[in-house]
């Protein structure tokens, strides 16, 4: 059971209804949060262990508690993060079956969390949030709420459209509900919305096999002795491809289509080998005190030493290109040469997400599998049309023909529009005014530490713009947000400040910081195109610096850059802890002297100096009388 270390709220910040006689009523949530994934559950817990307060609900429009582990379900889904490092610091796992444990595995150690921290009745699912509403006379948040037949948020918001369209709303929405709540904090996270069918290629309404995203995999397809085509090549279609042709699918061929190489790193072996630790794992860390931690710091330092590769410098160049040395050899070793010079990328490594490798270079010798770069042109009913000439490399020589390449299933690997952030939610702050068309307004996706916008009070996001890292976790990013954001919502639930945004000023100094520096990153100068930035070279989703200086950032909030509505009792706290350090330090510094003409020993001035700490940290009330004795005591007057 978690204790609450902090009782202090107003006991009025209670979910509860507000005018239940009148057919107005709504429902009061002093916290309400947006999405179940990682970022959810951290902050559902941490509000419950950190403030005490058990007074909130997360909104999840899916079926289940997971966010995108929840929903990916497709062949060898697993962490390329070492689990030990891919979980929350303040519910460590001693029992992870394995270094890189599958997709369920990670979503049962979330219910595991929720379970533990006892918030699990916190999360309302197949509830989707379509948009919030800053009410500036009320100085509170309108929230809709639309409630979904079971299943229908497993869909991605093109595929419910579609179905509205096709079958009407009823077919996906049951009911809607309008709440208000005091604090909404976003945690819909980057990787929801999958990209669609490539609208520039025909045909695909003719075709007569299934077609779908990785992200939403069809679990009723019989793949047995099925032509697979794939369309990509990031992390998702490595994990995959490799296990088609294998039981218990038993696809006839799979093709995969690639536009341009990813660079390929070996995925990081875990301390005796994979099956030692398999075999083995477990029971050490659940023996020697103190292991996982050291595992967890160990696997955090080497990711931060990789942080070297993305830097602008010719010391960072120089050890890029020491690095795609030792990945290229590797390449050679394992690759089939027919394929080593499509996958050798020409850019510099980093430029966009590596891919952790377990299997998919060696499966490219199975000869039921087939890599290419010629382009997609269209899809027949039981075929797909690729060529003429290839898209990598730009330079090829050879004769690239027009091919018909037989297809009886076709799965889309492509990546998720990963810069639509917050889509398909929306938020309107003060003035109405929407919070995607202020960022465009602004050049891009925002937001000031990846947590606030300003003229949006008391609205926080969680891995928001920017927050993304190429080298460590995302799980210490969010929690790192997450623990950000709870200096600020503790002010509000204990009635000290009414709202709190950012500063503009501060907003816009900060993205243009980012911005700035993430010109000189390798993410913008090798020449590669990624998922990282849009078209006009604005990129919303790396952080251009290491996670030791975003956890220095989330540490020290900068009170100044914040617009802060004290309430009364705000104003007399604060009132409190100026004069208590001021009086601390008065006490201090006329202590010293006067120990000083004294002459007293070190034990004296340390017995004087306990005595102080024990006093200075009872009640404001009794401190003011003690201290102004104490003065007197230490002036000898």
């Amino acid at each position: 059971m978690v204790l609450s270390k902090n009782k202090a709220f107003e006991a009025g910040e209670t979910i509860r209804r507000i005018n239940g006689y009148d057919n107005n009523a709504y429902t009061y949530y002093p916290v309400l949060i947006v999405g179940a994934g990682a970022s959810g559950v951290a902050m559902a817990c941490r509000l419950k262990e950190e403030l005490g307060f058990d007074q909130f609900r997360v909104f999840e429009r899916q079926a289940g508690i997971g966010g995108t582990w929840w929903i990916n379900r497709y062949p060898g889904v697993a962490c390329d993060v070492p689990a030990a490092f891919y979980s929350f610091s303040f519910a460590q796992n001693p029992n992870w079956t394995s270094f890189h444990p599958p997709g369920p595995e990670i979503v049962q150690y979330y219910h595991d969390v929720c379970q533990r921290y006892q918030v699990t009745d916190k999360f309302e699912l197949n509830t989707n949030v379509e948009q919030c509403r800053w009410l500036e006379d009320e100085q509170i948040w309108e929230v809709t709420l639309r409630r979904m037949i079971a299943g229908m948020g497993d869909l991605s918001s093109k595929d419910r459209i579609k179905v509205v369209q096709e079958q009407g709303e009823s077919a996906v929405y049951s009911e809607t509900e309008i709440v208000r709540a005091k604090i909404v904090i976003s945690a819909v996270g980057g990787l929801v919305e999958p990209k669609g069918w490539p609208e520039e290629i025909p045909g695909v309404e003719d075709f007569k096999g299934p077609v779908f995203h990785s992200a939403r995999w069809n679990q009723d397809v019989d793949f047995n002795g099925k032509n697979v085509v794939v369309v990509g090549t990031g992390c998702s279609s490595a994990q995959l491809v490799p296990r088609l042709p294998k039981a218990p699918y038993n696809a006839k061929s799979v093709t995969q289509l690639m536009r341009s190489p990813p660079w390929v790193v070996p995925s990081p072996v875990a301390p005796g080998g994979d099956e030692w630790w398999e075999n083995n794992g477990a029971k050490l860390v659940n023996r020697v005190p103190g292991l996982l931690g050291f595992l967890r710091f160990m696997i955090f330092a080497g990711g931060e030493w990789d942080f070297r590769l993305f830097g602008g410098s010719e010391w960072a160049a120089k050890h890029r290109k020491l690095y795609e040395e030792k990945l290229l050899k590797g390449l050679n070793k394992v690759a089939p040469e027919k394929y080593r010079e499509i996958l050798t990328p020409d850019y510099g490594v980093g430029c966009k997400r590596r891919i952790f490798d377990k299997a998919w270079l060696k499966s490219l010798n199975d000869p039921k599998i087939e890599l290419t770069t010629q382009p997609l042109g269209k899809v027949n009913e039981h075929s797909v049309t690729i060529g003429p000439g290839v898209v990598y490399p730009q330079n090829a020589t050879g004769d690239f023909p027009e091919r018909e390449i037989p297809a009886d299933v076709i799965v889309l690997a492509n990546g998720f529009d990963t810069t639509k952030w917050l889509h398909p939610l929306r938020v309107a702050g003060k003035g109405g005014k929407d919070l995607v068309q202020l960022m465009e307004e602004r050049g891009g996706p925002q937001a000031y530490q990846g947590t606030a916008m300003d003229g949006f009070p008391n609205f926080f996001m969680i891995f928001g713009p920017n927050t993304a890292t190429g080298h460590s976790s995302v799980v210490m990013a969010s929690e790192n947000m997450v623990n950000y954001s709870l200096n600020f919502i503790k002010l509000v639930l204990n009635g000290e400040v009414s709202t709190i945004d950012v500063k503009h000023e501060a907003e816009v100094a900060y993205t243009t910081e980012i911005q700035a520096k993430l010109k000189k990153m390798i993410w913008m100068t090798a020449g590669c195109s990624s998922w990282y930035f849009t078209k006009d070279g604005w990129n919303s989703t790396v952080y251009p610096y290491t996670q030791i200086d975003f956890y220095r950032r989330c540490l020290f909030p900068k009170w100044n850059d914040w617009n802060i509505a004290y309430t009364q009792k705000g104003i007399t706290k604060m009132r409190t802890r100026r004069a208590t350090r001021f009086l601390t330090m008065t006490l201090l510094i006329v202590g010293a002297y006067r120990l000083r003409q004294r002459g007293l020993g070190l034990q004296d001035v340390k017995s004087m100096l306990r005595e102080l700490i024990n006093k200075l940290t009872e009640n404001s009330v009794r401190f003011g009388a003690m201290a102004r004795t104490r003065i007197v005591e230490l002036l000898g007057i």
